[in-house]
């Protein structure tokens, strides 16, 4: 018997058929086997990421968000895709049964004067019809999925009450219905251009569509031509529609000296669209009538109309904007130019701020000092990074703790509102000196406590004073004392780890010991069963998860734990601040983050980054043990923030739940605020020739450093009184100067206390007075005798000197400078404030406090004792302040800071400031005699 390699080449043609039918059902199942082994592969983790997921939103309370966003997405998806695949498929199927069935395609083309037979694809296409109807359904269907949101939303839409000043539609619909039309006019296009090119390709293969001799001569079949003008007229149909988005997408075009529709747009662009428009539906008319004639020529005529209107799209507008608004553009643009200052200011919230004028004339004396007592105990002396440092030497106590960032905040501390900077310190499992799995996963799961000081206040060696610090954290202010340290949710704790497990979990080192103590919050998704082991086993691709015997009934998996990614999953819709922050909230810790909605569909407004609306509609509070997250909603009155309050009911809460003690601790945001700081530099200017020429241009204030260069001052927080207000509060500000100039203009504060939260007050110089601005401080700064022999000496002795940030502080009507001076040694990393250097007006002073300085300028003001508003460690009071009325008792406490001045610069070497320090000793104490 021959064996299969001896059997002939034609051996398929002669074989028995049970031998035959044997090999195919093997063949079959094999190729079955296969399939399911690759969906199986492919539709098992997918499986399993939703399954985990829903159950990570079903344990937050958010399974809304899931479900709608899931639901729609797919339903749409398919919905889209499968009526795009069935309306294709017919279309093909229709040109299949017109076409004629004995042509074999055998047509023949000449070339060079020789007839030269075509392949035969006729018998392909029947087989590549339904492939490329379920090709086009799926990429629609994967648009489809991609457009939930702009579903939702139309379908959702909350009114603005404004219209455009254009054609007078709510906002609304450039919001909300306007994407959504132009969503399904690419969809139509898609369904349309798809449909009429394949049953063009198969009439022309199935010898429908005969080309005669001649290049220009054709002829189609009656069904062929029919069905394919009915296609025609549908494109034409889909050009009419686009062409009339194309009008009111003129509100935001760019081609105008400002965003928006321009003169020409409206008195050009706009009447050849309008013509476009009906020149298209005339075509499509045309060729309905068509069907029922036999010449081509009304259609021909028609389309050549129609492409004349778009050449003409580009001559006339060009035209216009040549002859007739560049030599007068201004007279021209003026109107629009209104349309754009109005619609910028309203949709970054700029419309509603309030300016005042200042004089410039004011000069601060000792009582204006006196009077803004807790304006000046509230001059930040710290900056975050040099802060950071400081705390990463002193207060990291462990290599895999990290402080990531420092947030600036304010407390009512012994009946008095002192802004205070604070750290969370967070756990970093790259650092851990052993990492393997159960460490990471098990045992290290989360950071522990804070550090917390005032931001004015230093120690005699230079270093922040620490309201709370160490750990277990220790408070020397009862309001402040910590119960629940343990921080699993944080800015930098992302990947995941398990809890309630029969490891025991570290949860502070205790000297040579640790202590250790298991997971009693109520985050975390069950993870207790076997069946839920295998499916996050195949989510995070971690098999020894299977394997563990660690894990018992009640355990638990935290994941997703970086807070802003959490927030984001749960809230898709929003845009989250760069800078969450940490609040103590009776004893507990919680993250406060703010979130903004945007968009760039508001006609009118300039588009900055991709936002042209932008509003801070949420506040968003995330529990840092338990992980649970609310979202509060600020701004009521932003119809977008309404509009996903209807999609996502029960998710956005009023903002009166937020509880109390959080919502004193609410901030205006500073991504927000340097974005609208940016906007108003420009659309501070209302008028349109003031504007158009940029007369008064503003740009945020520069700071100059040491080695020449500037950067752009960032906002800071503050507790100061502004001018004509009657008591001190948080806010945000930022300065500004003219374009290209270095003096101050205005300088802008958003509010963040009270019934005054989110308003935008703006104070602006009078423009003939010349007001130094930062810039110019700083270069005066440099350019001092005696701060320049300090630093040259410093720097001879091998110390980094680094000049801190430069602080305006607004006090009355007039300004002063504060800058912190820090010093690194060679020998430490840890910076030391050992300057503050006060500039107001000419004058400028260097000495090592705040109210040494102050007193050098504005003469012996009675002293802010800093040391004295430190609170007892023990008891947690702050000391009582000495009174000014007792003469002799505050000409000691002088003398005392002249005597520790001259001590501290005879260490430092600095034997001008010691000669000076005493000889102001010398004169207080000759002062105290007289008095005895």
């Amino acid at each position: 018997m021959r064996t299969e390699s001896e059997l002939p080449d034609d051996f398929p043609n002669i074989k028995p058929k049970r031998w035959r039918e044997n090999i195919q059902p093997r063949r079959s199942r094999s190729r079955l086997w296969l399939l399911a082994a690759a969906a199986l592969v492919i539709v098992l983790p997918m499986g399993a990421g939703l399954y985990t997921t829903w159950l990570w939103f079903q344990q937050l309370g958010y399974q809304t968000v899931f479900t709608t966003t899931l639901l729609t997405k797919a339903g749409l998806g398919a919905a889209v895709g499968l009526i795009t695949a069935a309306v294709i498929w017919i279309n093909l199927k229709l040109a299949l049964r017109l076409s004629p069935e004995t042509s074999p395609f055998a047509r023949r083309f000449v070339i060079e004067g020789q007839e030269i037979p075509s392949p035969d694809f006729s018998a392909l296409a029947p087989r590549l019809a339904p492939l490329a109807a379920l090709a086009a359904g799926a990429f629609a269907g994967l648009a489809g999925w991609g457009s939930w949101e702009t579903f939702l939303r139309i379908r959702h839409q909350a009114p603005f009450g404004e219209t455009d000043p254009i054609f007078g539609r709510d906002i609304a619909f450039y919001f909300f219905t306007l994407p959504a039309l132009d969503a399904v006019a690419d969809w139509l296009l898609l369904l349309v251009g798809v449909s009429l090119a394949g049953t063009a390709l198969i009439y022309l293969i199935h010898g429908a569509i005969d080309f005669g001799r001649t290049r220009l001569s054709f002829s189609i079949e009656r069904g062929a031509r029919a069905h394919l003008l009915g296609l025609f007229a549908a494109l034409f149909l889909v050009f009419a529609f686009e062409t009339w988005l194309a009008r009111p997408n003129l509100l935001f075009g760019e081609s105008g000296p400002v965003a928006g529709a321009s003169y020409t747009d409206i008195h050009a662009s706009l009447p050849i669209l309008s013509a476009r428009m009906a020149v298209a539906v005339v075509v499509a008319a045309l060729a309905i009538a068509s069907v029922f004639l036999r010449s081509n020529r009304l259609i021909l005529a028609g389309v050549g109309i129609y492409l004349l209107t778009i050449v003409a799209g580009w001559i006339y507008p060009a035209s216009v904007q040549r002859f007739s608004v560049a030599p007068n553009e201004l007279a021209k643009e003026t109107l629009y130019i209104q349309y754009n200052i109005a619609a910028t200011r309203k949709a970054f919230a700029l419309d509603k701020i309030e300016e005042r004028e200042l004089s410039g004339e004011k000069t601060l004396t000792s009582q204006d000092i006196q009077k803004n007592q807790q304006t000046i105990k509230n001059i930040r002396l710290w900056d975050h990074r040099q802060l950071l440092d400081t705390f990463a030497q002193l207060q990291v106590l462990r290599t895999y703790y990290d402080f990531h960032s420092v947030d600036n905040d304010r407390y009512h501390i012994n009946g008095e509102l002192k802004q205070v900077m604070l750290s969370p310190r967070e756990l970093s499992s790259d650092r851990l000196p052993n990492r393997n799995w159960i460490n990471e996963h098990f045992t290290f799961t989360h950071g522990f406590g804070l550090t917390l000081g005032p931001v004015d206040q230093v120690t005699p060696e230079g270093l922040p004073v620490l309201y709370i610090k160490d750990i277990p954290p220790a408070s020397s202010v009862p309001s402040l004392k910590i119960d629940r340290p343990e921080i699993y949710f944080g800015e930098t704790s992302n990947d995941r780890v398990y809890v309630k497990t029969n490891t025991k979990e570290f949860n502070y080192p205790s000297g040579d010991q640790n202590v250790f103590q298991n997971y009693a919050g109520e985050g975390g998704v069950s993870i207790g069963s076997k069946w839920r082991q295998l499916l996050f086993a195949i989510r995070f691709g971690d098999l020894k998860l299977l394997l563990s015997n660690d894990l018992t009934a009640d355990s638990l998996v935290l994941f997703d734990r970086n807070i802003r990614e959490r927030l984001q999953q749960i809230a898709p819709y929003l845009r989250f601040d760069n800078d969450p922050y940490l609040v103590i909230h009776e004893g507990r810790l919680f993250w406060i983050a703010d979130a903004y909605t945007v968009s760039d569909r508001y006609p009118y407004s300039q588009t900055v980054n991709g936002v042209n609306y932008i509003r801070n509609s949420v506040k968003a509070v995330v529990d840092a043990y338990h992980g649970h997250a609310q979202l509060y909603i600020a701004d009521e009155s932003d119809p977008l923030v309404q509009t996903y309050a209807r999609i996502y009911p029960g998710t956005l809460k009023p903002l009166s739940e937020m509880p109390e003690g959080l919502r004193a601790h609410l901030r205006y945001p500073e991504d927000i605020f340097k974005l609208q700081s940016y906007v108003y530099s420009t659309f501070h200017m209302d008028q349109p020739q003031i504007f158009y020429n940029k007369e008064d241009l503003w740009t945020v204030a520069s700071m100059g450093e040491s080695d020449g260069k500037s950067q752009t001052m960032d906002p800071y927080y503050t507790i100061m009184k502004l001018p004509g207000e009657k008591s001190e509060e948080f806010i945000l500000m930022l300065p500004f100067t003219p374009k290209d100039k270095n003096n101050l203009a205005a300088w802008m504060a958003a509010r963040s206390d009270g019934e005054h939260y989110g308003k935008l007050v703006v104070y602006r110089f009078p423009k003939q007075k010349v007001i130094f601005g930062p810039n110019q401080v700083v270069a005066r700064i440099n350019q001092d005798p005696e701060v320049s022999r300090q630093r040259t000496l410093w720097d001879q002795r091998g110390s980094s000197v680094n000049m801190g940030t430069l602080m305006v502080i607004p006090i009355e009507e007039s300004l002063i400078y504060v800058q912190p001076l820090y010093l690194r040694s060679e020998s430490s990393r840890i910076p030391e404030l050992r300057r503050v250097i006060v500039a107001a007006g000419e004058r400028i002073a260097m000495e090592p406090t705040l109210e040494a300085a102050l007193a050098r300028i504005f003469g012996e003001t009675p002293p802010i004792d800093l040391k004295s508003q430190t609170p007892d460690l023990k008891t947690g009071e702050t000391p009582a302040q000495p009174q000014p009325a007792a003469a002799t008792s505050n000409l000691a406490e002088q003398a005392k800071q002249h005597y520790d001045r001259a001590i501290q610069s005879q260490r430092e070497g600095d034997w001008a400031r010691y000669g000076e320090e005493i000889k102001r000793l010398g004169a207080v104490l000759e002062q105290m005699s007289k008095q005895r």
